[in-house]
């Protein structure tokens, strides 16, 4: 049986730290998932990386695997330790971002589970299923206020082959933060393992996200720049009134605090002054843009 050398899979060091692992996992997964990679062995580069995080990232797994594994580079004919019988243990049922465990990690993890239980020498337990990654993009709107979101998974056990799970979504979610489902895994013979949804946002229109601060552009005519207004905005949260101060500038932030993300503390809404001058749609309207270029004088960075 062909040795995997786990920490190869994921290229990183065999010191490597448990944030460092994870950053691997996380990259190489967005790189090798089926639903958006054009690498023709995206599946199996997949599941490898599944595998090799599924053990690197249980310390008892990852003790068990540095100890049988010393002497051992990729491709080297592997003899599980003698007496050991978990060749023959199966887990999971391979839907969704995980798939079957390969021969290896059946032989040298037969009698430990999914998520640990007992090692070499130990009493054997039948396995739970493997924890599963997948991600969601969910609006800003939802991540903002909370609420919940509906997504659909590979499953071929269920009617057509995919499953339906509505996900409730926390108020103040922010990208790359993980939901975990618990029994909404893979499926194994003492139950099912977990499921864990990576967040990410939608692309939105209107808005952007810098750390829990949401950013925008707010569109003001020359006049109201030039003279000082009070107009409406559109947030997430809904319609404002803002104060344009007079002499305002494009590029200008107007800030309305605790408006971004909720949080310990809540991000701003933060408005971008970008000043628009409206088209001159007739003859009066070009005479009263005449009048003002010989009214006001002129003059900014870079203009001779």
């Amino acid at each position: 049986m062909e040795f995997k050398d786990y920490y190869k899979v994921l290229g990183i060091e065999r010191g490597a730290s448990k944030d460092e692992i994870k950053k691997a996992y996380r990259r190489l997964a967005r790189k090798y998932h089926p639903d958006v990679s054009k690498e023709a062995d995206a599946e199996d580069r997949f599941k490898e990386v599944s595998e090799a995080y599924e053990v690197l990232s249980d310390p008892e797994k990852r003790a068990t695997y540095d100890q049988y594994g010393q002497g051992y580079r990729a491709g080297d004919d592997f003899r599980p330790p003698p007496g050991w019988d978990g060749a023959n243990v199966h887990f999971g049922d391979g839907f969704g971002d995980a798939g079957a465990f390969s021969d290896f990690f059946e032989s040298l993890f037969g009698g430990m589970g999914a998520r640990g239980g007992p090692g070499f020498g130990g009493q054997r337990q039948a396995p739970r299923g493997a924890d599963q990654r997948s991600r969601i993009r969910v609006p800003l709107e939802t991540a903002l206020h909370g609420g919940t979101h509906q997504i659909r998974l590979q499953d071929p056990q269920a009617p057509g082959g995919q499953r339906s799970l509505r996900v409730n979504i926390p108020a103040g979610t922010r990208p790359g933060q993980e939901i975990r489902l618990s029994g909404q895994g893979a499926t194994g013979p003492a139950g099912k393992g977990d499921l864990y949804l990576e967040v990410e946002y939608e692309q939105h229109p209107l808005y952007e996200l810098q750390d829990r601060n949401i950013l925008m552009d707010l569109p003001v005519a020359p006049w109201e720049a030039a003279l000082g207004a009070r107009v409406r905005v559109q947030t997430p949260a809904g319609k404002v009134s803002l104060k344009i101060p007079a002499g305002t500038q494009s590029g200008r932030r107007l800030r309305l605090k605790g408006r971004g993300l909720p949080g310990k503390p809540a991000g701003d809404l933060i408005a971008r002054v970008q000043i628009h001058a409206p088209k001159a749609r007739n003859e009066q309207d070009k005479a009263l843009y005449k009048q003002m270029e010989e009214q006001f004088e002129f003059s900014a960075p870079g203009r001779d």
